[in-house]
């Protein structure tokens, strides 16, 4: 179990989307576009659930040296997994009333800055993604929530790419808030996974599927 090379990646995915989010808030403000700025905002709550991954593996780090602290280290990856599934539960209901809202105020929006800097969002998260892939069995719960939220984003991202290119030639506004919808709902259903398996480690409930470690 290599937690710290998990730790290390973790920390550059934070660091690569928090430059990312920055630049996406600045120029949606100044291209106009609500989904650069959205995309921007939800980078930037990514941004926080990733940072709080990298920090129970922190946590773990600085416990498993402690002689005094006799819990289940890995628990603290699963309590992280869990709130960490909680907050991508959220953005995903956020994501789509802000969608609906759009709908009834659609907004004019300086197209190719906007899909421009959309795209290097995407970009930004594909790099995370591959950073922080994993194999199945070197898994946790905490390192499965920082990737589902790279994810979650680079569906955001590629909603607002999708939205702002066909409004772009065929006129059609709405087409960005179905993107970020259908995206929501995808969301939705990963945190749901995410918080029953984590929630079912944190209560001991045995699962077929998990090796159990014995402690000794």
């Amino acid at each position: 179990m290599n937690v710290h090379q998990h730790e290390k990646k973790t920390l550059w995915v934070v660091l690569l989307t928090a430059i990312t989010m920055v630049v996406e808030i600045i120029f949606g403000l100044t291209t106009n576009s609500m989904a650069l700025l959205a995309d921007g905002i939800h980078m930037g709550s990514h941004v926080l659930a990733i940072g709080l991954s990298w920090l129970a593996y922190v946590i773990v780090r600085r416990v498993s040296k402690k002689e005094s602290f006799n819990g289940n280290s890995n628990k603290i990856l699963s309590l992280s997994g869990y709130s960490s599934g909680l907050m991508l539960l959220l953005f995903a209901i956020v994501i789509m009333v802000e969608a609906i809202e759009r709908l009834y105020n659609p907004a004019n929006i300086v197209y190719k800055e906007a899909i421009a800097v959309a795209v290097i969002g995407l970009v930004v998260n594909i790099v995370s993604a591959f950073l922080l892939h994993h194999d199945d069995e070197h898994s946790d719960h905490n390192i499965k929530a920082a990737y589902l939220h790279v994810i979650a984003d680079a569906l955001t991202s590629l909603s607002a790419i999708i939205g702002l290119f066909v409004a772009m030639v065929w006129d059609i506004p709405f087409i960005d808030t179905i993107a970020a919808i259908i995206s929501s709902l995808v969301i939705i259903k990963w945190s749901v996974g995410l918080l029953k398996n984590s929630g079912a480690d944190l209560l001991d409930v045995p699962q077929d599927h998990k090796h159990h470690h014995h402690h000794h």
